[in-house]
């Protein structure tokens, strides 16, 4: 019962052996339950997991420019199909700008009920109050852990490994350009693991009677799309 329920303590195992019938002391059952040793993150993906369809993370990273300026760009990505809702690039990230962000991000009714993020000094009380005017309540992982906010840190990892690290970055402008380019081809043709092989947005299948296949350009060259087209 200890094994198969890992959430259970000592008093709803005692009782339900009670219901059973087995007369049997709490103390014995907490001394004979079994110990279990899961990772300090389980129940936090449980929580990332369960509210996957109304939860969003947002981050920053830092991009440097030919001239070494550091630009911030900052992503708002959402759990349900991870799919990037919104991203902004500057070279100086203040509260006010933050929160502007999130209004771009869901001017409307689409706000999620959470936004996951950091304990970063920029979001500031401005991004907290807009937040809670938007009715979204705020989730702040543990200091220095980013591993609680895995899905957005996925997400930026993959935008250094297949955008970032093949091009030159000369202005905000042009970061703006390539980043516009690389999330267009990240919604629609790229295939993702975590959603068996489909797209943020949905690809549909072509059969062979559909055409040949072609190949079309991505992001400048660096990716690729296929497609069948009739001859």
């Amino acid at each position: 019962m200890s094994l198969a329920n890992a959430g259970w303590g000592a008093p709803r195992i005692h009782g339900e052996l009670l219901k059973l019938g087995i007369q049997i002391s709490q103390a014995t059952v907490a001394k004979y339950m079994v110990r279990h040793r899961k990772p300090p993150s389980q129940k936090w993906r449980t929580f990332l997991k369960n509210h996957m369809p109304t939860l969003v993370s947002a981050d920053f990273f830092v991009v440097p420019t030919i001239t070494f300026r550091l630009l911030f760009v900052f992503v708002i990505l959402s759990h349900d199909r991870r799919r990037p809702v919104h991203f902004a690039v500057t070279a100086n990230p203040t509260a006010e700008w933050t929160a502007r962000q999130l209004l771009e991000a869901f001017p409307w009714d689409g706000a999620p009920r959470y936004l996951l993020r950091d304990r970063d000094g920029v979001y500031g009380e401005k991004f907290h109050e807009t937040t809670e005017w938007l009715g979204i309540r705020e989730v702040l992982t543990a200091p220095k852990s980013p591993w609680q906010n895995p899905y957005v840190e996925r997400l930026i990892g993959s935008i250094r490994r297949e955008c970032l690290d093949h091009v030159i970055v000369m202005n905000q402008t042009g970061l703006h350009r390539v980043l516009k380019s690389y999330f267009e081809y990240y919604e629609r043709p790229r295939t993702h693991l975590s959603l068996e092989k489909d797209a943020p947005i949905p690809r549909t299948v072509q059969p062979p009677e559909f055409g040949r296949v072609i190949e079309l350009s991505e992001v400048g060259g660096l990716h690729h799309r296929y497609e069948r087209r009739a001859a």
